[in-house]
């Protein structure tokens, strides 16, 4: 017997077909809910750390304490680069934009790795602490190359946020500065199949390597309607300059139907859940820091986005706000995405191992809208 093969229902932009099963995240767009593992994502930022995040999306459970201080120092024991990694970043130009410079970094690392091509599931798992543990150095590093300042190499003694600002500026950070990237990387961690992470399982369903495969993602992120979102954010605050300009300045682009940056998401349409607690860190941090004026600003937007919008579900989303906390603990509005890169990996990774665990080539049909039967013409006849 013969069966007739279904015909492809055209979907543009895929936003109602679901291409594989996950057991990492779960996301209601309608009631505004995200949930890692089956817990609420409100929840893992107010009591988790980005360390223990990662174990729960990879491990699919909450650590113990053994547990956690075992993965810690796996994460840790893997921070140092290559030695001819430091000489990579000063091939960089200094004008480079960082996320080019770090998808090439990271790339790099491959070139590294005794394991790159290794398939297993356990080379993969420490492909991926790897990649988790360094591309935090590369960032901090590249941002030193470009200022003219001397290297500093991580430190094992601190964990992922902490180590990553010392770096970056050269001291250790205060306790707020240090929890306020903890929780931003703990919201950022994973998405479902959101356009990065569907990348990079295109790649690594061909079989490709995890190197390849996260600098995919990289690629993808850095569009402005993925993870560049936040640097603009901070544009527009910046264009904006001052409290007493938001209103003309938010209704005038409402008014020429003009999109907002930081407000709207293709899958939320209540108030983002990943939004909800860094709101209010946000404006502790930007308190601590001097930056009222700038939570004030966002708060009036959001005010005024609401009377406007609200109603259609068009709400403030995980970029609006992260702009506000990333400025406040002094990072270069450039570094923004590169810091959704440093968490996001861990998204990434889980996903590419559980691409792999029940692999199929990921190869969507297209519909073709051009001639048919057209004669060819020789090239002197035309």
């Amino acid at each position: 017997m013969t069966t007739t093969a279904a015909k492809p229902r055209f979907d543009k932009g895929l936003a109602n077909t679901i291409a594989s099963e996950s057991a990492m995240s779960w996301i209601d767009g309608q009631e505004g809910v995200l949930e890692y593992v089956g817990i609420d994502i409100d929840a893992l930022a107010r009591n988790s750390t980005f360390e223990e995040t990662v174990f729960l999306l990879w491990r699919r459970k909450l650590p113990t304490a053994g547990e956690l201080e075992a993965f810690s120092a796996l994460i840790r024991g893997e921070y140092a680069l290559p030695e001819p990694m430091w000489d990579i970043i000063r091939g960089v130009p200094a004008d480079a934009g960082p996320m080019h410079a770090v998808r090439t970094l990271v790339s790099a690392l491959a070139l590294f790795d005794p394991e790159a091509d290794d398939p297993s599931l356990e080379a993969n798992e420490r492909k991926g602490i790897r990649l988790l543990a360094r591309t935090p150095s590369l960032i901090a590093n590249f941002d030193r190359h470009r200022n003219g300042r001397d290297f500093i190499k991580p430190d094992k003694s601190l964990d992922v946020a902490s180590s990553f600002l010392a770096m970056l500026n050269g001291e250790r950070p205060t306790e707020t500065m240090a929890k306020a990237l903890d929780v931003c990387l703990i919201l950022h961690a994973d998405h479902g199949f959101n356009a990065s992470t569907f990348a990079g399982l295109v790649t690594i369903s061909t079989l490709s390597d995890m190197y390849s495969a996260v600098t995919t993602a990289i690629g993808t992120l850095k569009g402005p309607l993925h993870g560049g979102a936040n640097e603009a954010v901070m544009h527009l605050l910046d264009e904006i300059g001052g409290i007493d300009k938001v209103e003309p300045f938010i209704r005038a682009k409402l008014d020429r139907k003009e999109k907002v940056m930081g407000f709207g998401h293709r899958v939320y349409k209540a108030y983002d859940p990943r939004a909800t607690y860094l709101k209010t860190f946000a404006k502790k941090l930007a308190e601590d820091t001097g930056n009222q004026g700038l939570y004030e600003m966002s708060n009036r937007i959001e005010q005024i986005m609401h009377e406007a919008v609200g109603s259609k579900g068009i709400h403030p989303n995980v970029d609006f706000y992260s702009a506000t906390t990333y400025y406040s603990i002094g990072l270069a509005i450039d570094l923004f995405t590169p810091m959704f890169v440093m968490s996001r990996i861990a998204g990434w990774v889980g996903h590419c191992i559980e691409q792999l665990s029940d692999n199929r080539l990921i190869r969507p049909r297209c519909e073709y809208i051009g001639p048919h039967q057209q004669p060819y013409v020789p090239i002197a006849d035309r």
